[in-house]
């Protein structure tokens, strides 16, 4: 019996069953692109433990700071006895987010209570209570945000009702829909006035690429024309860039691909070099409009988790993981579309930087007309898709898969992963294919 089974055996009997794992193997230690389990099998990670370990696991200045601030103090509670490294985390959040303009920043635990607090803010700044999301969307697993979520298995089901005054409206999805950015916002921002009334929204919220929904990258202009239209409306433009920032895609947020300055950022995930670390951002008006006490909690911006985050900055500023990214990019797209020239069944190739993906089809399906949307026939695989992914791990390639239809193949590897490694990744994925 490996020491995994025997692992596994006792999580069967402690550890509530509605806790999944992808893979069944117990992780020892990593380091870079790899991680090596408990029987010494090495895994390539290509998950990033869902976009999280951008400067690559245990990485060493990191290691560094929470090591001096663990022997210094490990809490006090902010709003209790603060502490300098808040201060410099939500300094560094200010001047790194989208948008030239004075800002303020609140920290928090987990990206779902980031996307809670940005929520109450626009209420409180607005007076307003409608929030405005969109299909495919993923925002997390409280209450409000399983409401702001589009999927409803395995995040939804069961567990409602939910919060109110929720409006859901459509995504640019270029492979489904057809339609360019302009269009597809006019559709949404139809719904919006006709469904709910522009002077009742206090937010619209929206992932700059959707993560878990699929990484549907919407049509250039999309983005834009909803930020003018909440701008001109008087509702706050929310970018969720939990997935998405800290170098991901090839700039430090995924907004600024296309010149959008957010009202308000939620940020977690890549934050803090694997430690748990949430926070909001935004213009100093909308983020000091709440009452004094309004915002917090008790572990939010905790200084092990400061100290990580000010090292992982810092570690993302001397390698330039943004470039990094855009390197990784490079050297993907070209396997992946040689792959989909290959394989009748990969509908699309997207993505940006270090965030990419490969949407699975039915094969034979007739070849996509560009401005159509996806062709007849293009109906969405995700046994396939499973069946791939499995295959992935049975080589050793962590691989994780996404989507509204569970038929999305997507890639994070660490931001430092090298192209050797990456190079034995597209092998095992070819294989897997």
């Amino acid at each position: 019996m490996g020491a995994s089974e025997d692992i596994h055996k006792r999580r069967t009997a402690a550890v509530a069953r509605g806790v999944s794992s992808m893979i069944s193997s117990y992780v020892d230690h990593a380091a870079g692109g790899t991680l090596t389990d408990v029987d010494g099998r090495e895994w390539i990670d290509l998950a990033a433990g869902i976009a999280v370990t951008n400067v690559g696991n245990a990485s060493p200045k990191v290691v560094e700071a929470v090591r001096r601030q663990v022997e210094r103090f490990t809490h006090t509670c902010f709003m209790i006895a603060p502490y300098e490294s808040y201060v410099a985390v939500c300094e560094q959040l200010n001047a790194l987010t989208p948008g030239a303009f004075e800002k303020r920043s609140a920290l928090f635990n987990s990206g779902a209570e980031a996307v809670e607090n940005a929520v109450k803010i626009a209420r409180h700044a607005t007076g307003r209570q409608a929030v405005v999301v969109f299909d495919h969307a993923y925002h997390g697993r409280t209450n409000l945000t399983m409401a702001l979520t589009a999927k409803a298995m395995p995040y939804k089901h069961g567990f409602g009702p939910f919060a109110g005054e929720i409006y859901r409206v459509p995504m640019s999805y270029p492979f489904r829909d057809g339609l360019s950015g302009p269009d597809a916002a006019a559709l949404a921002i139809g719904m919006i006035e006709k469904q709910v009334g522009a002077d009742q929204v206090a937010a619209v919220l929206i992932e700059p690429i959707q993560g878990e929904g699929g990484f549907i990258v919407p049509a250039p202009g999309f983005l834009p024309s909803i930020a003018a239209w909440a701008r001109s409306s008087g509702a706050l433009f929310v970018a969720d860039e939990i997935q998405t920032g800290f170098c991901r895609t090839g700039e430090w947020f995924a907004s600024t691909h296309e010149a959008v300055e957010p009202d308000l950022v939620t940020t977690a995930k890549g934050i803090a070099g694997g430690l748990p670390l949430a926070a909001v951002t935004g213009r100093a008006e909308l983020m000091d409009a709440v009452h004094v006490g309004g915002l917090g909690g008790t572990y939010g911006g905790n200084p092990i988790a400061c100290a990580a985050a000010l090292a992982s900055i810092e570690t993302m500023r001397e390698l330039d993981l943004a470039a990094a990214a855009r390197r990784i990019e490079s050297v993907m797209r070209p396997r992946l579309e040689s792959l989909a020239a290959a394989h009748p069944h990969i509908g699309e190739v997207r993505g940006r930087g270090a965030m990419l993906a490969l949407e699975i089809v039915a094969p034979g399906a007739p070849e996509r007309v560009p401005g159509r949307g996806a062709p007849p026939g293009a109906t969405p695989d995700p046994a396939r898709t499973a069946a791939i992914q499995k295959a992935a791990h049975e080589a050793g390639l962590l691989l994780l898969t996404c989507g509204t239809y569970g038929n999305v193949i997507r890639f994070l590897p660490p931001l430092v992963m090298d192209d050797a490694t990456l190079g034995r990744a597209l092998d095992a994925l070819e294989s897997a294919l």
